[in-house]
């Protein structure tokens, strides 16, 4: 007959969060597993006790306690709340018999300190995850995370601040449920360079601007353009079109004039950054002014020419090039070595541009390479009629990065 293990989840760790049920079925079992600082609140207790947090280990205590059954496993918080419980099960469901009882989660009673409803919450965790808060918050407008490990609060928050969002409000929780419970608010900015517990979680909230705006496709009346180059609306699509933008791309936007395609493209691929590279300063400043009207907070300016000003850039997953000063194959040449996958789009509007882009693209083993020419005409009134006014022709070129054993095999 198989042997009894109980998954309980313990809320915030003091046992006066655990509920009536998980009391019930903990005071019936032979043997308690758990974190030491879950052990620490049944020091009184009778039964055998073992100290195990990763799984395995729970499972070798269960091994080593045959003469235990039923089995109690304590997990902090709730069972289904980024818990080990999910992995457990996996590791122990063929051998025993499993079964999990709830506990209060984290988010729930944080929430419930400070009179939060949490039903409109994004729930997350830094515990160990890829976690991307400047992303989340551009998504939601508040966002619940788990700190832990090597993420701690001043992190997250000192994220915000590079990312212009430092004025955000923040709740930090330390040490839920304990004696010594201790909650504080104010903004990233203030907490970016503050030590925290590690039992630390913490609400965020977004409070910048974040108009509903859907891209592509804004109106070029929307951006604040000066005497600045701008990728214009039509063009503007087809551009954003064959980036084949993913929601976590990095994305480097070269020549960035105003900022129009960085700002579209940020909005689009909100969990991902964009990198805006700009030589002119009076440019520079148009994207800053642009970013914060769209509140494209996942968009950093970067003051400089390329190729050159792209050596301290993350690698690209996507690059526009709207302006290349003359250093396109030099451009092209550095992206290929940052990534061979890159996937490139630029336009050109000679035809020695668009000769020199062709013969780049085809040197550097471009795959899918897709050269389009748009004509784009709009209308303007004349007197009581209207007429369609032609805007200068545009040549649109996109190529997908390829190793060399994949160009080598095409």
């Amino acid at each position: 007959m198989k042997r009894r293990v109980i998954l309980v989840g313990t809320g915030m760790g003091h046992p006066s969060q655990l509920t009536v049920e998980a009391k019930e079925a903990l005071g019936g079992c032979r043997l308690l597993i758990g974190a030491p600082r879950l052990l620490e609140e049944w020091r009184g207790w009778e039964g055998e006790k073992c100290a195990a947090s990763l799984s395995e280990d729970v499972l070798r205590a269960i091994e080593a306690h045959p003469e235990c059954d039923p089995v109690g496993v304590l997990l902090s918080g709730d069972v289904g709340f980024y818990s080990g419980a999910k992995k457990l099960r996996k590791l122990l469901g063929d051998r025993f018999v499993v079964s999990s009882l709830a506990g209060v989660s984290a988010p729930i009673y944080f929430c419930a300190k400070l009179g939060i409803p949490w039903e409109d919450v994004r729930l997350c965790s830094a515990h160990g995850r890829d976690f991307h808060p400047v992303g989340e918050l551009l998504t939601h407008r508040r966002v619940f995370c788990l700190t832990g490990g090597k993420t701690k609060v001043g992190d997250l928050c000192e994220t915000l601040c590079r990312w212009h969002m430092g004025e955000c409000r923040v709740w930090v929780g330390e040490r839920l449920s304990y004696p010594d419970e201790r909650i504080t608010s104010g903004t990233a900015k203030e907490f970016a360079k503050r030590d925290f517990d590690p039992l630390a979680v913490l609400l965020m909230e977004n409070t910048l601007p974040r108009p509903e705006l859907s891209a592509p496709g804004l109106p070029d009346g929307f951006f604040h353009r000066g005497k600045t180059p701008m990728t214009k609306s039509e063009v503007r699509c087809v551009v954003l079109s064959r980036l084949r933008l993913k929601e976590r791309d990095i994305i480097w936007d070269v020549g960035a004039g105003t900022g129009s395609v960085s700002v579209e493209a940020a909005l689009t691929a909100r969990r991902g950054f964009v990198y805006a590279v700009e030589r002119n300063p009076e440019a520079a400043g148009l994207i800053r002014k642009n970013r914060e009207k769209a509140g494209a907070w996942n968009l950093r300016v970067v003051e400089g020419e390329a190729p050159g000003a792209l050596s301290s850039l993350p690698a690209p997953d996507k690059v526009f090039i709207g302006g290349s000063g003359g250093n396109l194959p030099e451009i092209l040449a550095l992206i290929k070595q940052r990534n061979p996958r890159a996937r490139v789009v630029f336009t050109a509007i000679t035809l020695e541009t668009l000769s020199a882009g062709l013969e780049a693209l085809e040197r550097l083993d471009f795959g899918d390479v897709e050269v389009s020419q748009l004509s784009v005409a709009r209308t303007e009134r004349v007197g009581r009629t209207h007429m369609l006014k032609g805007q200068n022709p545009v040549f649109i070129l996109s190529g997908e990065g390829r190793t060399e054993e994949e160009a080598r095999h095409d």
